[in-house]
């Protein structure tokens, strides 16, 4: 749970209304893993995705960040982003 509120805490750092501008909703914690230490998933209906957007923390302290659609297909993962990175990541994604 705390990391997942610490990954909302950073895209909003970074943007506070980058969560709302991709019709961000149904939040929910991910739990820890023997890849990930956990994550973030919400749902997105945003300009070009939606569908859902999971945020997982490697062990290593960066993030995986996987597009899914609605089917459940995953349509694009982007590895190896830090925290810093994670607006800029999405919004490519939303084509802002």
């Amino acid at each position: 749970m705390e990391i997942a509120k610490t990954i909302i805490e950073q895209i909003k750092f970074a943007d506070k209304w980058a969560l709302m501008a991709y019709g961000s909703s149904n939040f929910m914690a991910l739990p820890e893993s023997k890849e990930y230490q956990g994550g973030l998933q919400f749902q997105c209906s945003g300009f070009k995705h939606k569908g859902t957007v999971r945020i997982q923390l490697k062990w290593i302290d960066t993030y995986t960040i996987s597009f899914i659609s609605k089917k459940g297909e995953i349509i694009k993962e982007v590895n190896d982003v830090y925290c810093d990175m994670l607006v800029d990541i999405l919004d490519w994604i939303e084509g802002k």
